[in-house]
């Protein structure tokens, strides 16, 4: 991976350059920011930056040895832990187990996201984790001599995702490691990080990718309309991982928005009165709609939620008229012409706060009918407001 091939986030990479020129390589450095901002794409240069061998003023060479086993995620002094999902037929499990797949989505999409991961390696619905016992395997790695490069490298992508255990046992190497050892953590949640570790490694900031930087690799990359490319920059907030998906998901938004459009047509068009009764005022069509959605399977559902959760934003804005401010396609501005009205000052906040809830709880694997079906009712009483 080469700095050149980083979306944006120039100031970090002139940062982590300047280590390197100055020979004051922290040991242990916090890669800390958002899903899709870059930080393994950010890690990955720097470590092959650290170890070319004819590198540049502001980059490596991308030709000698060193760069081109890098390129392959190959090389000898490279060494990688990202959580995984223990098989039913296995008692244990290291990152080693995955390492095909894993340097193959790398290389692919050095921008993908963990959930795409878990998919990729164990089906959707799966969480992963970095297990106690990869701790041994790591402390073997880093007490080896070096094969060709001057440093060992580390690097732990999701270390909030490492079992306590496992955290703990890595304390000491990772305040006193072995010579010329270098520890690079990836999180996107760094605050739950145990706090031994946290005050053990130099925290560096990854921000969001500048809007404009974002639209440029769009355009360039997906030959997308210079329009496209800025509305979809601002609309992703900097994730490029998310921009990839909203590219990848233009049928499945069609179908969110027609979901959508039948929950909020069915749920204002039941009365609502002190008791919400079946007699008279039917529930049946959000019984089914729950039923309905509850067959999509769980990232599909969050993807519905988190879908909801822009319109409405979109649609409450609506309201002003600034159309520079939206970010509504034909279809989705059609519906919010009569829709936007019913989202005011009044009931915006509790309908985000709902959306929001729903999608936490199908993340932690709550029944999603049930899900459906309760947060439809309060739709029914906040959309009278």
């Amino acid at each position: 991976m080469l700095f050149s091939s980083i979306i944006g986030q120039d100031a970090v990479k002139n940062r982590l350059i300047q280590t390197v020129k100055e020979q004051r390589i922290p040991h242990a450095q916090l890669f800390s920011g958002g899903v899709g901002v870059g930080k393994r794409a950010l890690a990955l240069a720097y470590a092959q930056y650290i170890c070319c061998q004819d590198r540049g003023e502001n980059d490596s060479c991308g030709k000698c040895p060193s760069c081109l086993k890098f390129a392959k995620l190959v090389h000898p002094d490279m060494h990688f832990v990202f959580p995984v999902i223990k098989p039913s037929n296995k008692t244990t499990v290291v990152c080693d187990d995955f390492i095909a797949p894993f340097r193959s989505s790398l290389i692919e999409n050095p921008y993908f996201s963990e959930d795409e991961w878990f998919e990729k390696i164990a089906g959707e619905g799966k969480k992963g984790l970095i297990y106690s016992n990869e701790s041994q395997e790591i402390l073997r790695k880093l007490n080896l001599k070096t094969y060709e490069s001057e440093y060992k490298i580390m690097l732990i992508w999701q270390a909030e995702k490492m079992h306590e255990q496992c955290a703990n046992k890595l304390l000491k190497i990772i305040e006193e490691p072995p010579p010329k050892t270098l520890f690079l953590l990836l999180s996107d949640a760094s605050d739950t990080i145990i706090s031994t570790i946290q005050s053990r490694v130099q925290r560096i900031n990854i921000p969001p990718i500048a809007v404009q930087d974002l639209a440029n690799a769009l355009f360039e990359r997906f030959d997308l309309p210079i329009t496209d490319s800025q509305c979809l920059a601002r609309l992703v907030n900097g994730n490029f991982s998310k921009a990839t998906q909203e590219l990848a998901a233009n049928e499945s938004n069609q179908m969110h928005l027609e979901n959508f459009m039948q929950l909020m047509r069915t749920a204002y068009g039941i009365k609502f009165h002190k008791k919400i009764s079946e007699k008279g005022n039917s529930l049946q069509a959000l019984k089914i709609f729950s039923g309905n959605m509850a067959k999509i399977g769980r990232e599909n559902q969050k993807r519905f939620l988190v879908y909801s959760q822009h319109m409405i934003r979109e649609n409450f804005i609506y309201n002003l008229k600034r159309q520079e401010l939206n970010y509504l396609s034909k279809t989705e501005r059609e519906f919010a012409d009569k829709f936007a009205p019913f989202i005011n000052e009044s009931n915006v906040i509790s309908i985000m706060h709902e959306l929001g809830l729903a999608e936490q709880h199908i993340d932690q694997n709550v029944q999603a009918r049930f899900v459906f079906y309760d947060l439809a009712l309060k739709l029914i009483m906040l959309l009278k407001n």
